[in-house]
């Protein structure tokens, strides 16, 4: 566990940083299969500041990139956003001109509820 609560799970030979990442994945391969995306991509890393005199460069990884039908997206699955994370996005939309969308984890459990059973 780390320290946001979130247990590194694996699936299918991936390691993912939490619970929630895999789901999204495993519904965004579903979505690949169905013509709906595609070239998902995991963890593909972005520059967002050069190396610099005496600093190493500064990057953003991003959860997911895929393409549709309106272009290249750029996803993050987030149960909630650090102050880390607040900068690099908005350098992501500075630098590159990408706005990163975020998939939360209270939308993403509405949309997606799970099925529980009687035993």
């Amino acid at each position: 566990m780390n320290k946001y609560h979130a247990r590194k799970v694996e699936y299918d030979g991936i390691k993912f940083d939490s619970a929630f990442e895999r789901n999204r994945y495993i519904q965004l391969r579903k979505m690949e299969e169905e013509g709906k995306i595609r070239n998902l991509r995991m963890q593909v890393k972005y520059e967002i500041i050069p190396k610099q005199s005496g600093e190493r460069a500064a990057h953003y990884i991003a959860d997911f990139v895929y393409e549709n039908d309106n272009g290249v997206v750029v996803e993050d699955t987030k149960g909630f956003s650090t102050p880390d994370y607040i900068l690099k996005r908005k350098l992501m939309m500075w630098v590159h001109g990408i706005k990163v969308q975020e998939v939360r984890m209270n939308e993403f459990h509405k949309k997606n509820p799970k099925k529980h059973r009687k035993e």
